[in-house]
């Protein structure tokens, strides 16, 4: 938990450990990375505006390093933040105020996500150009290995296992996401966009992740 107000902090101090989770906090952006480098936490609740370093910074810095689960907690409510939260790796978003049994729903979803492997067909993918190894949770593209966050990687796993086939918005919200408020389609538009990005599939024209107007996307083998 990185958050430098010590009201909210203890706040949610109380809240996380009456649910049960071991809770490590840093009250600005570096100490945050020196945790997260140290403890290898399973969750990073993230405040935005921190001393030292911001929240963006320190997204930014993680997502270099790690796919762990990132939820931005922050009073930045305007739709632009979101926005950026979610282009720069945000798992989730939530603002301030928040009603606590909403974020408890959240951080639980998100852990489940990114533990819960066997919804997850186990059969390796392998179309000549990409490789993907659902047990291993590795990607390939022409044989150069790919970090991909948890939910890129469900994201690439749910359009490959249909392949060929149109998914909806809210069909992929379901598969990779599993939100349980279900919040906001934007947030697929921009996870597909970092996907081809990582992926190195950015021509619209030739990317294999294929956005279809007005009805979705859909993974076209080489």
């Amino acid at each position: 938990m990185v958050e430098d107000d010590p009201d909210i902090t203890t706040a949610l101090r109380l809240l996380f450990g009456s649910a049960g989770y071991d809770v490590v906090h840093a009250g600005d952006g570096r100490a945050g990375l020196r945790e997260a480098y140290a403890a290898h936490p399973d969750l990073v609740v993230l405040d935005v505006g921190l001393p030292e370093m911001d929240g963006w910074s320190v997204l930014e810095r993680l997502r270099d390093i790690s796919d762990v689960p990132v939820l931005v907690l922050t009073a930045h409510g305007k739709e632009t933040d979101k926005v950026r939260g979610l282009r720069s790796g945000a798992d989730d978003y939530l603002t301030k105020p928040f009603a606590n049994a909403e974020l408890l729903a959240r951080v639980e979803a998100l852990l489940r996500r990114s533990t819960d492997a066997t919804s997850w067909t186990n059969q390796v993918y392998d179309d000549g150009v990409l490789h993907l190894d659902p047990t291993q949770r590795r990607v390939f593209v022409n044989s150069q290995e790919v970090r991909l966050t948890p939910t890129e990687f469900r994201l690439l796993n749910a359009l490959v296992r249909h392949a060929g086939a149109v998914l909806s918005a809210n069909q992929l919200l379901s598969q990779a996401w599993d939100d349980p408020t279900g919040i906001g389609q934007e947030r697929v538009k921009f996870a597909v966009l970092r996907l081809r990005r990582k992926l190195g599939w950015t021509d619209p024209d030739s990317s294999p992740i294929e956005s279809v107007r007005g009805f979705g996307y859909r993974y076209r083998r080489p």
